[in-house]
């Protein structure tokens, strides 16, 4: 498998994605949107090894052959290269050394994936603060190495925006979670709120569970204004997929309030056209600046 077939593959499958990301790589040039397209395809592979597995197989081993592949790529050099079955680590290796990527970054998105294995409850937000570090935060720091924004600032914007996103997702996905018996929020909020585990499994839509889900809202605009707060003027335009994925993503935790907080209905998502507009508005706006 070359770097060229795995990045046609990492391409096509986040074009045909749906996600809200791809919107956000539109503006960049050919080298940091192929890369771009293949840090997606990654998350996204090592996601499904835990929540849509292979029938048959074993997660564990999975990630575990996924955590050896990454290693073989900072083991191997251009003279050396990694022998890498998988189209996707083929073509991250390419970029991981274009970009100079550190491993340690991926080694986290790994272990956050892998936590959803063991880890159904968080007693506190601090502990569901780290598993946000790993799947959404270090994601962000790969992206700055992308973006090649690379300032002490600039990394205290991608750790708050990435917990930001991760919370938002949480509030939006808390009934899918639940069917999987996953219940992501602090068991510590559903005391404080009289919200009982049953509540959140069986879908209880009431009075209680709306004062938990608006406190919840609260916390994760403290961290899009954490992370809005971190940047310069002048910073913006070197992230603007970051931004424009902040503009989306804080869309949707409106949409969340918006409702009522009634995340047991149909999935709260913006239609195509509205996050295109979006994307377009945010780079407009940071054209205009930087002229």
């Amino acid at each position: 498998m070359t770097a060229q077939d795995g990045q046609r593959y990492c391409t096509a499958l986040t074009k045909s994605s749906g996600s809200n990301f791809y919107y956000s790589f539109l503006f960049l040039p050919k080298e940091r949107r192929e890369a771009m397209y293949t840090v997606y395809a990654f998350c996204r592979d090592v996601d499904s090894i835990v929540d849509e597995p292979v029938p048959g197989s074993d997660p564990r081993k999975t990630i575990a052959a996924r955590r050896a592949e990454l290693a073989e790529i900072y083991r191997s050099s251009p003279l050396r290269p990694a022998s890498l079955p998988s189209p996707i680590m083929a073509c991250l290796a390419k970029h991981i050394r274009r970009f100079n990527i550190p491993q340690a970054y991926f080694d986290e998105i790994i272990s956050g994936v892998e936590m959803d294995l063991s880890v159904h409850r968080y007693q506190t937000f601090e502990e569901l603060s780290t598993y946000c570090y790993r799947v959404a935060s270090a994601v962000g720091l790969v992206c700055l190495r992308i973006f090649g924004a690379l300032r002490p600032e600039s990394e205290q914007y991608a750790i708050n925006l990435g917990l930001a996103f991760q919370l938002t997702n949480i509030l939006r996905d808390v009934s899918t979670d639940g069917a999987r018996g996953r219940i992501y929020l602090p068991q510590e909020d559903l005391k404080r709120f009289h919200v009982s585990e049953q509540d959140i499994l069986d879908r209880v839509y009431n009075s209680r569970f709306k004062e938990l889900m608006a406190f919840e809202c609260r916390r994760a605009r403290e961290y899009y204004a954490r992370a809005e707060n971190a940047l310069t003027s002048a910073e913006r335009p070197m992230l603007l997929s970051a931004e424009i994925m902040r503009a989306i993503y804080h869309l949707i935790l409106e949409q969340i309030e918006a409702s009522r907080y009634q995340v047991f209905g149909p999935r709260i998502s913006l239609p195509p056209w509205r996050r295109l507009a979006t994307a377009v508005k945010v780079w407009f706006a940071l054209s205009t600046k930087r002229k």
